[in-house]
């Protein structure tokens, strides 16, 4: 089943706007929901967000009335996950900014791992409780596949905020609440690490819900920069008796490959993440050979020269190579192979993020998609890539076959 909304594209994070007749809509949107999901002709479109989120869950065989037969980790799991997530450090900003005015607010604040798992979930009691019975619970799994359109599973997918209202929920049983997630990203790799969600009653909907939780995952992220910053620090620390000693024109990298310090060369933000014995390619220097440096890398001259060639071949089934004294091939997924094509087009003058929106997805209001793209890309390939704009290095060579 394929569904089209026609709601504006700008109305696809907020559920409702100031004045909404919250009782009213809810009678609408139900009508849409059983009008969409029955095949008949709706008296209104679900919102775009809404009508993808349906289509998907829809299409995987999953019936709104068997929706929560959720899996629920059991306690060793969930302590593991726990343990695992960078998530965990940011709870203190969570709970200042969200869980300390969940109590008179009358909601939930919930954090979800990148698998829709619920780690933490604090806030009102008498939310908890309804959360309860719903399966709502830690542990329990709430992706997209699992239990249906809803603001921890779809803002996984749709890797943005979203907010839901009532009858937007693919479930039945989910009808009476109102939900609202943003993903978390990572800001060293760009990839999403989990989901922060707001949810209580429909009746507790609110248009600033979707700005409170952006807010609060954007104070969470700049917590995980400064993180990444305090340990590119000590790394600098580390390397600077080496520098000292001259080593050469040279690069230290985190294990991400985020530049902590340089010798002799114009130093990029970030190369490819390396690894033991693969050649990494770095403008001005050439092919490194990675040498292991406590929790990061010295990178230095190994083999060939500057000259670094790419070549892309974008069939049916899309690679890079790259070609000197050491040669190596990478697949690519379809996305990547697009940004690349994109971007060999370009040429030096280069796009900013709008723009390559507008290629990848037609429209350019997926400019924090574009920007997790292109970070997850720039991990394998580094500084090859360049920000502000988008563009291949100045002395890469680019064959696009």
């Amino acid at each position: 089943m394929t569904i089209v909304g026609s709601a504006p594209e700008g109305s696809r994070l907020g559920a409702v706007v100031p004045g909404t007749d919250l009782s009213q809509h809810a009678r609408l949107l139900s009508r849409v929901h059983d009008a969409v999901l029955s095949g008949q002709e709706p008296p209104a479109q679900p919102r775009t967000v809404v009508a993808r989120s349906w289509s998907r869950v829809a299409a995987g065989g999953l019936a709104p009335d068997h929706c929560g037969a959720s899996a629920v980790a059991d306690f060793s799991e969930l302590e593991s996950r726990r343990s695992r997530t960078a998530l965990r450090s940011v709870l203190p900003e969570l709970r200042t900014t969200l869980t300390e005015v969940a109590e008179d607010a009358g909601f939930i604040v919930v954090v979800a791992d990148a698998d829709g798992v619920l780690l933490w979930r604090e806030g009102a009691k008498t939310v908890k409780r309804a959360a309860d019975a719903l399966g709502f619970a830690e542990g329990a799994r709430w992706s997209e596949q699992s239990v249906g359109t809803n603001a921890i599973g779809t803002a996984l997918i749709e890797d943005s905020a979203v907010q839901l209202f009532s009858a937007e929920h693919y479930a039945p049983t989910h009808h009476n609440w109102s939900c609202t997630g943003s993903p978390v990203h990572d800001p060293r790799t760009g990839e999403i690490l989990g989901v922060v969600d707001i949810s209580g009653s429909a009746a507790s909907v609110h248009p600033t819900t979707v700005a409170l939780v952006r807010t609060a995952v954007r104070l969470a992220e700049a917590t995980l920069w400064r993180e990444h910053a305090a340990q590119l620090d000590r790394l600098r620390s580390r390397a600077a008796p080496l520098f000292a000693a001259g080593t050469g024109p040279a690069l230290v990298v985190d294990e991400f490959g985020w530049v902590a310090g340089a010798s002799g060369i114009a130093a990029p933000d970030r190369v490819a993440a390396p690894s033991a014995g693969k050649p990494v390619i770095v403008p001005g220097l050439g092919m490194c050979l990675p040498e292991p440096l406590g929790d990061g890398w010295l990178l230095r001259t190994g083999v060939g020269g500057p000259v670094i060639e790419l070549e892309l071949s974008l069939g049916a089934s899309p690679q890079v190579t790259v070609r000197g004294d050491a040669n190596w091939t990478r697949a690519l997924s379809p996305r990547h192979a697009q940004i690349l094509r994109a971007l060999a087009a370009v040429g030096s003058a280069g796009v900013d993020a709008a723009g390559l929106s507008e290629v990848l997805f037609g429209d350019r209001e997926h400019v924090v998609a574009v920007r997790a793209e292109v970070s997850r890309l720039r991990k394998h390939l580094g500084a090859v890539l360049q920000t502000q704009p988008y563009r291949f290095a100045d002395g890469v060579r680019v064959v696009v076959i």
